[in-house]
């Protein structure tokens, strides 16, 4: 998935001079035919593997903050010392390899073995229960085991697939880029590795609080210590008056992908109900497959209440000069066999219809159980509920955001592995806050928006650069506080307004 060429720069076993790589500064090189990332962070130097796991980012290209590094393309962070994968969306580790500093050069010396130290938790609950393998569940259950418990971890998944690559449902995999041994994020037998049960194709019907019990569908019952609450979102759907046979199909899991794929070889032509970024990162995909796509929503502009109406109006363009027809300002009334009839009295012939048009959170089960829930479970700063031991994360939990206070709920797939890190770190007495900035990309053809902060209003807009020419950023600001920016190939920037973001100082 990127980033497999041959490694390029100075072979670094022979040495460079302290004076190439000043404080703070990175370069590239190789060691041994590996790629190495020198880091120069308080006059000490280190070397890792130079590109990121998850989608093979440059991270000689990425931002050094504190001992860290974080990736350009999608902000996953490691350790400078040890390598270790700290946030997701990364979930595997940079090798390391030992640098001497002498007679004024910097030499790249034999790889490291098990540069992480072992950890042993602060606190070791008798065992964990994890309810929903998407995103939240799944990066709990590994940092549970990265941390050093040792305790029992039961998963319970309603999916029958292994644990996937969320996001790449609606990019590269519906476009037909991506490879199907791409998506899992986990083979099978990693789980079995690390000792952690999977129960797939059962779900929760009830949960105990007061006996830490959870009933499963199948007349189960599993006891927990520490329960994580992370059923995620679903799909908002049409009325049946409006999809009386049921023809409408939603995109949500890796089987909805397949499903939607088998669909458009046969089909003749598309309509996606939605200008919402699944919407219209599908209708990218359908049109990569070459079919004719329309696009229905009731906006006057695709996704500016969300990206501004500079944004927007690209977004709308770059889709329509790759042949997306919109329908904007009307709504869908009903989904025959061969055509979709809108509010405007049009047809539009379509034997594939696709809706993306919100999300809302599993949160009936926690509400049945007594715990508070409000468009989603409310938790606190460590995402824990109102009863002690009990968590939430992803989608499904309501948290106070760092920068505000106020609680939202982000239905985004890094912000979901990132609460479920840190919820897995706080069942074993980390408590730790959790006040990473959000963050998410889109693809829309050879554009990619990425967008750090959460900006549900904004009083001021500031474009600087042009989105016509892929070169331009957007902050968005309330009283003159940074909410969020979104970028299009401004890497760094974005980086470094997380990094603004997650300074103490910027919360107001």
């Amino acid at each position: 998935m990127g980033g497999d060429g041959a490694p390029e720069g100075p072979d670094l076993t022979k040495g460079i001079a302290e004076g190439e790589l000043p404080e703070g500064g990175l370069l590239a090189g190789q060691a041994n035919g590996e790629a190495v990332l020198l880091a120069r962070v308080e006059g000490r130097v280190h070397a890792v593997g130079a590109t990121c796991p998850h989608y093979g980012g440059p991270l000689a290209e990425g931002l050094i903050v504190g001992d860290t590094i974080r990736c350009p393309w999608h902000h996953a962070c490691f350790s400078l010392k040890t390598g270790e994968a700290l946030r997701a969306p990364a979930l595997d580790g940079l090798p390391v390899w030992r640098v001497a500093q002498r007679d004024g050069r910097v030499v790249v010396g034999e790889r490291v073995t098990d540069p992480v130290p072992k950890r042993m938790p602060a606190a070791a609950p008798e065992s964990v229960l994890i309810l929903g393998g998407g995103a939240a569940g799944h990066a709990a259950a590994e940092q549970l085991r990265r941390e050093g418990y040792a305790g029992p971890v039961t998963v319970i998944d309603a999916d029958q697939d292994e644990p996937f690559d969320k996001p790449n449902l609606s990019k590269d995999y519906l476009a037909g880029k991506a490879q199907e041994e791409w998506i899992p994020l986990r083979p099978l037998e990693f789980f079995a590795e690390q000792d952690i049960q999977r129960l797939t194709g059962r779900r929760a019907v009830s949960i105990d609080l007061d006996g830490r019990e959870v009933a499963l569908d199948d007349g189960t019952v599993v006891g927990f210590d520490r329960l994580l609450i992370a059923t995620g979102a679903r799909p908002v759907t049409l009325p049946r008056a409006v999809d009386p046979g049921g023809r409408v199909r939603y995109l949500r899991t890796f089987a909805d992908s397949r499903a939607i794929i088998a669909a458009a070889k046969q089909a003749r032509g598309a309509v996606v109900i939605g200008a919402s970024f699944i919407g219209l990162e599908v209708a990218a995909s359908l049109r990569a497959r070459e079919l004719p796509v329309h696009v229905v929503a009731p906006e006057t502009l695709p996704l500016a209440q969300i990206l501004g109406d500079d944004l927007g109006r690209f977004v709308r363009s770059i889709h329509e000069e790759h042949g997306v027809q919109f329908h904007l300002e009307r709504t869908v009334q009903d989904v025959g066999s061969g055509a979709v009839m809108l509010s405007d009295g049009a047809a539009i012939e379509a034997d594939l219809v696709v809706a993306g048009i919100g999300v809302r959170p599993e949160d009936r089960l926690a509400a049945e159980a007594g715990l508070a829930v409000d468009d989603g479970i409310l938790v606190n700063e460590r995402l824990e509920t109102g009863t002690p031991g009990v968590y939430a994360a992803g989608d499904v939990a309501r948290f106070p955001d760092a920068r505000t206070g106020t609680p939202v709920r982000i239905e985004h797939w890094v912000v979901a592995e990132r609460m479920g890190q840190c919820a897995a770190r706080n069942m074993l007495g980390a408590e730790e806050r959790f006040g990473d900035a959000p963050f998410f990309w889109s693809q829309h053809y050879d554009a990619v928006i990425a967008y750090v902060g959460h900006a549900d209003q904004w009083d001021r807009a500031e474009l600087d650069g042009e989105p016509a020419s892929m070169d331009c950023a957007v902050r968005f600001l309330r009283e003159g506080n940074l909410r969020a920016v979104a970028t299009i190939f401004r890497d760094r920037e974005s980086l470094e307004a997380e990094a603004e973001m997650e300074r103490p100082a910027a919360a107001g």
